[in-house]
C-alpha cells in the first residue's frame, strides 16, 4: 500500500491555473466519492485552498498520470495543461510534505494558521463521504496534533504575518489614517473575518459586508457595528468604499471591471484600494487597467509581506527540525503495522496448516495406531511450515548480514 499526494500550489502553479482544478464545498463531496471508486485506491481525502489543491490516498498500482488525467478530465481541461504544474509526492515524503503543509511551513505565509483549519475541514469532509480509512485517518489525526507541538514550540504565530493582515498593511500604505475611511468586505468565511478584525483594530469605523447570504452578513456586520447588504447591493454601494476585500466560493466574478469604473468616476478621483483572496477570482482581472484603482490578488502577496517574516524563518527552522522527527515517528508506526500484518498472515497460513493436519490424523485413527497417527501429524505438521521458509533461503542467495538477519527471524543461533 503506498501514500500518495498529488498536488499544485502557489509555489508550482500561478493564479491562472490554480483556479481551473479548485474544488468548493458544493462539488468537493461528489469528487471524493469519485476519487476513491478508482482502480486501486482505498483510501482518498482533497484539500483544496486559494493557494493548492491536494489529493491525498492510499493505493497500489496507481500512478501520477493516472490521477492527472482523472482530475483534468473531472475539470474539462487537457492534462498537459495542469501536468507540469503538478508534484507527486509518496510514502516518507508525502508524510512530511502534510506535516509542514499542517504547521504552515509551506504556505505563501510562513506559519500561518488558517491552512490547519483547512486540513481540519478538508478531513471532516472526507470522513462524512466515508473515504477515509485506518492510514489516512490515524496520518492526518497525527498531522493535527504535530502541528500543535510545532506551533506550540517554535512560536511560529506570535510574529502576526497573514494575507488578511498583510492586506490592511498595505491598504494604510496606500490610505494612511483608516479612522474615516470605508470598507467592503465581500463574504462572511474566515479570512473576511479576520480582514474584518484587522481593519477594526487599525482604527477603521466604517463596514459594510456583502454576502449572498444576508443572514450571515449580518452576523459578522454586527460583530463590529457596521452594515450588512446582499451581493445584488454591491453595484450601489461600490464607490463609497476605499477599501475592497473579496474572498467568496462564487464560481465567476461578482465585481465587474464596468461597475467599478462606474464608482470610480463617482469618487472624483479618490483611490479605490482592492484585494481579490478569491480563487476562482471574485473581481474581473481588467479591473487592473483602471485608472484609480489598486488591485491586488493572492498571488501578489508573496511579494508584499516582509514584516515578521525574518521571525517566522528562523522559527520555521526550528520546526522544520522538529518535522523531520515527527517524521520518523509516523513511519516508525506505519512499519509496525505492516508487520503485524505480515505477522497475522503468517498465524492464519500456519493455523491452516494445523487445521490439514489434524483431518488428516482424526480420519487415519480407525485403521492407523494412535502413535503412528500422532508421530505423523508432527512429521507432516513440520514439513509444511517448514518447506517455503527453505526454499526461500535457497532462492534468495543471502549475503552474510542478510543470513544473520534470517537465522535471527527463523529463531537459530546467529552465530
Amino acid at each position: 500500500m503506498l501514500l500518495i499526494i498529488l498536488g499544485l500550489s502557489h509555489k508550482t502553479a500561478p493564479l491562472q491555473i490554480r483556479e481551473k482544478v479548485v474544488f468548493d464545498d458544493g462539488n468537493l463531496p461528489e469528487a471524493l466519492a469519485e476519487l476513491a471508486n478508482q482502480p486501486g485506491i482505498s483510501e482518498a481525502m482533497i484539500l483544496s485552498t486559494c493557494n493548492r489543491t491536494e489529493i491525498y490516498c492510499y493505493a497500489e498500482g496507481l500512478t501520477k498520470n493516472a490521477l492527472v488525467t482523472w482530475l483534468a478530465k473531472l475539470k474539462g481541461l487537457e492534462a498537459n495543461i495542469i501536468l507540469e504544474h503538478m508534484y507527486s509526492l509518496t510514502n516518507h515524503d508525502a508524510v512530511q510534505h502534510l506535516l509542514r503543509v499542517a504547521s504552515g511551513l509551506d504556505s505563501l505565509v510562513i506559519g500561518e494558521p488558517q491552512i490547519l483549519g483547512q486540513l481540519k475541514k478538508a478531513y471532516r469532509t472526507a470522513f462524512e463521504v466515508g473515504t477515509l480509512g485506518k492510514f489516512l485517518n490515524r496520518l492526518l489525526q497525527f498531522s493535527f496534533s504535530s502541528a500543535k507541538e510545532t506551533r506550540t514550540e517554535t512560536k511560529i504565530n506570535n510574529a502576526p504575518v497573514s494575507i488578511a493582515y498583510a492586506a490592511v498593511k498595505l491598504s494604510q500604505q496606500i490610505h494612511g489614517d483608516l479612522s474615516k475611511k470605508t470598507a467592503l468586505l465581500v463574504g462572511a468565511g474566515e479570512t473576511i473575518s479576520l480582514v474584518a478584525s484587522h481593519l477594526v483594530s487599525s482604527g477603521l469605523q466604517n463596514l459594510i459586508v456583502a454576502n449572498r447570504s444576508f443572514a450571515k452578513a449580518s452576523v459578522l456586520a454586527n460583530k463590529y457595528a457596521g452594515e450588512a447588504i446582499t451581493l445584488s447591493l454591491i453595484p450601489n454601494r461600490l464607490h463609497e468604499a476605499d477599501i475592497v476585500v473579496s474572498c467568496t466560493a462564487s464560481r465567476s466574478p461578482i465585481i465587474t471591471a464596468k461597475s467599478v469604473q462606474l464608482s470610480i468616476d463617482k469618487r472624483e478621483g479618490k483611490p479605490i484600494f482592492m484585494v481579490d483572496l478569491a480563487v476562482p477570482r471574485d473581481v474581473e482581472p481588467e479591473v487592473d487597467n483602471l485608472q484609480n484603482t489598486f488591485l491586488y490578488t493572492v498571488d501578489d502577496f508573496e511579494s508584499v509581506i516582509s514584516e515578521n517574516l525574518k521571525l517566522r524563518k528562523d522559527a520555521a527552522a526550528v520546526g522544520e527540525e522538529m518535522i523531520h522527527m515527527q517524521v520518523q515517528e509516523y513511519m516508525g508506526w506505519l512499519e509496525s503495522q505492516t508487520a503485524s500484518e505480515t505477522i497475522r498472515e503468517f498465524r492464519e497460513y500456519a493455523q491452516n496448516l494445523k487445521e490439514e493436519a489434524l483431518e488428516q490424523a482424526r480420519s487415519s485413527l480407525n485403521s492407523k495406531p494412535a502413535d503412528k497417527v500422532i508421530e505423523q501429524l508432527a512429521t507432516t505438521l513440520t514439513n509444511k511450515l517448514i518447506h517455503r521458509p527453505t526454499i526461500a533461503l535457497r532462492e534468495a542467495n543471502l549475503q552474510t548480514d542478510d543470513l544473520q538477519v534470517a537465522r535471527k527471524i527463523l529463531g537459530l543461533n546467529e552465530n
